[in-house]
Parts: structure tokens; sequence; C-alpha cells
């Protein structure tokens, strides 16, 4: 895991979830852990995209994406295959 992704996305993930970045691990699911509900996994999507520059997730990969760990490796592959 890219370490410089994972501190970026955790840092982004603190601010919009109102939350200690101390709390924030690969393992921390979304909606469990920091009780996301689907506009707030929008709004987290959205801001992934604009802070690595990415282009829309598609619907089928952001299904797929649970937990910061899949954040940082959706970015990891979008950086490598982009």
């Amino acid at each position: 895991m890219d370490e410089a992704i994972f501190k970026d996305v955790r840092t982004l993930l603190a601010g919009l979830m109102s939350e200690d970045e101390s709390t924030i691990s690969p393992t921390t699911h979304l909606e469990r852990d920091l009780r996301a509900d689907s506009l707030r996994l929008y709004e987290i999507l959205m801001a992934v995209e604009d802070k690595f520059s990415l282009p829309g997730i598609p619907e089928e990969e952001a299904r797929n994406i649970k937990t910061v760990a899949d954040i940082v490796q959706y970015v990891e592959a979008s950086k490598v295959s982009g």
C-alpha cells in the first residue's frame, strides 16, 4: 500500500467525516466505522476523484469500495493504468 496515498486519503476522510486522523486505518470500514450513508459515500468518492485527478469512478467499481484500503488500492490502480 502506498503510504503517501493512504495519508492523503486519511486526511481527506478525517475532514469529510469530522474524525480524528488517528482513528482511521486501512481497515476502517466506511459505512460501519465512519457511519457513511450512501450520500456521504458518494461525496467521499467525488472528493477522492478531485484529490487524485481521477476520472469518474464507475458505479460497479464504487460498489466494491468498502474500506480505506479499498480507496487506496483503487487510486493506486488508477494511477498505474492512467
